[in-house]
């Protein structure tokens, strides 16, 4: 009989407190269908008290088997520190992560889980990828998607279509390799959302396929963008020459 994997569903969360508890629980019940072995994972990324409050409040009514972690950092450290912390205990084989804003469907998790089950090569596969059908944002964002997807494609070399898709099935073991595998650990430092950039690269540098699956993406409705203000701009712009100058001139990834 075929071994079903374990799997991790992973929220970075900030100021959600409207759409976490149907996300959460649609991504149970998908991943039900493949396995009885998964967590639930919510990074609550310094989000004010009463939304802090609000997701205790609604994860503890979802979670009746106490399978659901909730990490809370004390203060806001980013987006891929929220991410660093989550992949930090992930403890299943697959760890399923996007966002608390409803802007995915969880429900298509499905569609990654069929990919890795379907695909060949098995064993060399890092990450199944969701890139954006359609997106559904205002024309500025799209824009401003297009720019900055095409300046990181270009710049870092990377071989997917949509970096800034964050719809991801990751293998733990890109994190953790087996022994006699060859490969090293895959360790990210980045706390902007410039870690989408670094994960990508480090798994294509390590070796592994990334298989790309094709998404739904809806207008947000609830929660405010983290991403587009002035501020969060310009360290992400500082924080990705910081990072191109490590990986692509230095050719450090491991520090």
């Amino acid at each position: 009989m075929k071994k079903k994997p374990s799997v991790t569903i992973m929220f970075p969360f900030l100021n959600d407190w409207g759409t976490v508890g149907s996300l959460v629980s649609l991504a149970i019940a998908t991943t039900m269908k493949y396995t009885d072995d998964w967590e639930v994972i919510i990074v609550n990324d310094g989000s004010v008290k009463t939304n802090k409050e609000a997701l205790e409040m609604i994860t503890g009514i979802v979670d009746r088997g106490k399978q659901i972690k909730i990490i809370n950092h004390e203060k806001n450290r980013g987006y891929g520190g929220a991410l660093r912390s989550g992949f930090a205990i992930a403890s299943k084989e697959l760890i399923f992560y996007t966002d608390c804003d409803a802007q995915y469907d969880p429900r298509e998790l499905s569609l990654l889980m069929e990919a890795l089950d379907s695909a060949g090569d098995k064993e060399n596969i890092g990450m199944i990828n969701g890139y954006k059908i359609k997106r559904n944002d205002p024309l500025h964002r799209i824009i401003a998607g297009r720019v900055y997807h095409y300046l990181v494609k270009t710049a870092f070399d990377l071989p997917i279509r949509d970096t800034d898709c964050d719809f991801r099935l990751i293998k733990k073991e890109v994190f953790n390799p087996s022994t006699g595998s060859g490969r090293k650990p895959v360790r990210l430092f980045e706390n902007t959302g410039t870690i989408c950039t670094e994960l990508v690269k480090k798994i294509d540098y390590q070796g592994y396929k990334i298989i790309e699956v094709p998404v739904h993406h809806f207008w947000r409705t609830s929660g405010k963008s983290q991403f587009f203000n002035f501020k969060r701009l310009y360290a992400t712009g500082n924080n990705l020459l910081k990072l191109w100058w490590k990986l692509k001139i230095k050719k450090d990834y491991y520090h």
